[in-house]
C-alpha cells in the first residue's frame, strides 16, 4: 500500500461517538500497563485537546506493519480522533519512549483500502485476530471494508521533524 497521499478534508463521520462502557472503566489500569510496556500494540497517546490545548493521553492500539504505522478509531470519531483531527501531530509513548509523530488521516477509498490489503490480512494472522476485532465491534472491517472506512477513521503516522529538520525519539527522562 502506497503512503497515504489523500487527506481526509472533510471526514464522512465527523458525528461524535460513545465508545463502549468498559472502555472507560478500563482506560485508567490499561494507561498504567501501556506505560509499563505490558500491553502488546497498546501504546499512550498525548495530544492536545481541541478545545482545551491540553495534553490528553489514552490508550490506543498501533497498528505496525512493514514499518509503516497506523491508528484506527475503531469506535469513530472518539475524543481522541477529533482531538487528532484537529492538531495533526501527537506523541506516542512506547514502553516509556515518547515519540512526537504527524498524523494523517486517510481518505474513506485509502481507508478502505488499508482495511483490505494491510489490516484484515494481519488480524487473520493473529491467533483469536477475528475474535478481538469483532469483540471491539469492528467485524465490519473484515466483511465490509468500503463501510467500515465510513465510519471508522485510520492515520497514518510519521515521524516529527524536531527543530533541526530531523526526527527523533524524546528519551523518557526529557519529557
Amino acid at each position: 500500500m502506497a503512503p497515504a497521499e489523500s487527506v481526509r478534508q472533510h471526514p464522512v463521520s465527523s458525528r461524535k461517538t460513545a465508545a463502549p462502557f468498559f472502555v472507560g472503566l478500563f482506560n485508567p489500569v490499561a494507561r498504567r500497563l501501556a506505560r509499563a510496556g505490558l500491553m502488546g500494540p497498546n501504546v499512550l497517546l498525548t495530544v492536545a485537546g481541541r478545545k482545551s490545548g491540553l495534553p490528553r493521553t489514552t490508550p490506543v492500539a498501533l497498528i505496525n506493519v512493514g514499518g509503516r504505522r497506523w491508528l484506527l478509531g475503531v469506535y469513530g470519531p472518539v475524543d481522541w480522533v477529533q482531538n487528532l483531527r484537529a492538531a495533526g501531530r501527537a506523541t506516542v509513548t512506547i514502553k516509556g519512549r515518547a515519540e512526537p509523530v504527524q498524523a494523517a488521516e486517510l481518505s474513506p477509498s485509502d481507508a478502505a483500502r488499508f482495511f483490505r490489503e494491510v489490516l484484515t490480512p494481519f488480524i487473520v494472522s493473529l491467533p483469536m485476530g477475528r475474535l478481538l476485532i469483532r469483540s471491539l465491534g469492528g467485524g465490519d472491517i473484515l466483511t465490509d471494508p468500503e463501510a467500515a472506512a465510513q465510519r471508522r477513521p485510520v492515520f497514518e503516522l510519521s515521524p516529527a521533524a524536531s527543530a533541526g529538520g530531523q526526527a527523533r525519539a524524546v528519551p523518557k527522562a526529557q519529557r
